[in-house]
């Protein structure tokens, strides 16, 4: 039971960054999963594009009026989807595209936040993911988000019970404006 709760939890990191995007912008949710991070943002105001290769674990919220959800698999060949958007924050927990950084960066609206959270190498001493594919390397957020935006936090660290993780995170703003 505390396993499930937790799932349908908001990421804290996700939390704790929440005030730095604009008030009702819109919200990308990259992987949403279940919808736990996109039924926060609709909490705190926001309309969200709920992003994922399968929509069956996100339920209800398909038809709530201020998310359009989207079953898209962003690493087949179609082009990116979002070409022509810009999101007030883009989210993305537990789930890693390296090809995608890039456009995530393009996405993002002057002053948006990038909120992302995933799993880093010696997380498969833990358990799943193991494969290196889909575990940062050591510091490879602040690398890549880096040189492009504005970082307001990041963090890499190793969690203990219940849920044992290696995990990298990092908080970031588009040219951001000093006055706003």
């Amino acid at each position: 039971m505390t396993h499930t709760v937790q799932t349908l939890s908001p990421s804290s990191w996700v939390i704790q960054f929440v005030s730095r995007i604009q008030k009702g912008g819109e919200i990308l949710d990259i992987a949403c999963g279940r919808g736990r991070n996109t039924r926060f943002f609709l909490d705190h105001g926001h309309s969200v594009v709920a992003v994922d290769r399968n929509l069956e674990r996100l339920g209800e919220l398909c038809n709530h009026p201020k998310v359009s959800a989207m079953e898209v698999d962003l690493e087949g060949t179609q082009p990116w989807p979002f070409q022509k958007s810009r999101f007030a924050g883009i989210v993305v927990t537990n789930y890693l595209y390296r090809p995608l950084f890039p456009r995530f960066i393009e996405s993002l609206d002057d002053n948006g936040v990038l909120i992302y959270e995933t799993f880093a190498k010696g997380n498969e001493r833990f358990g799943h993911p193991r494969n290196p594919d889909y575990l940062l390397e050591d510091g490879e957020l602040l690398q890549r988000f880096g040189p492009s935006l504005y970082i307001i936090s990041y963090e890499q660290l190793e969690l203990g019970e219940p849920n044992p993780a290696v995990l990298q995170r990092i908080a970031a703003i588009k040219n951001p404006n000093p006055w706003h």
